[in-house]
């Protein structure tokens, strides 16, 4: 009797570990998913963006192009549940970031752009949706920490590589992002 107890308590604690995987797994993928829902309004933007600036800026081509091409790529799908395409996913839409901040950087020294009201709510707008895109990132950061946490400690650890569970990668900022931009550097 007290052997069928001491089975059912360790059935009852794996159990619960094993479901505390499954959750944090779910949160952090939710939290994948709304960092999507963010970039693809960041994506329905950019198209809007560039048409006004390209009335100003076609001698600037190259700029645009890069923002285009940087936007195609990081639209591309992919598998949520595999931590290197995940990783991929992550990188393009970091190199999609640069490439948009780059683009505002040129287009300050457009004054007739700069002032032009539709180019300013558009770019209020696209810092706007860049908040939400941040918002989303720390949600989903702490959600993969919360599953990296549960996927290296033991005893989870053991349950999570015998079902196959492994941490996400961080959605972490480039050095490059972290410095100020100075738009002379793109003329």
């Amino acid at each position: 009797m007290e052997f069928l107890i001491v089975i059912g308590v360790i059935a009852f604690v794996i159990y619960m570990i094993y479901a505390g995987l499954i959750k944090k797994k779910n949160r952090a993928l939710e939290a994948l998913s709304s960092i999507d829902v963010q970039l693809k309004k960041r994506h329905d933007l950019i198209p809007n963006i560039l048409k006004i600036a390209k009335k100003f800026m076609e001698h600037e081509e190259e700029v645009l192009t890069k923002v285009t091409q940087m936007r195609t790529i990081s639209a591309s799908d992919y598998d949520k549940n595999n931590p290197e395409e995940v990783s991929q996913h992550i990188e393009a839409n970091k190199k999609l970031q640069s490439a948009m901040m780059n683009f505002f950087a040129v287009a300050e020294n457009y004054p007739d752009l700069k002032s032009q009201e539709t180019m300013v709510r558009a770019q209020e707008t696209f810092e706007e949706v860049e908040g939400h895109i941040s918002a989303a990132r720390r949600f989903y950061n702490s959600s993969v920490t919360d599953l990296k946490n549960a996927v290296e400690i033991f005893p989870s650890s053991v349950i999570a590589g015998m079902i196959g569970i492994a941490a996400l990668p961080y959605f972490e900022m480039e050095e490059i992002e972290k410095k100020p931009i100075d738009a002379s550097e793109f003329l």
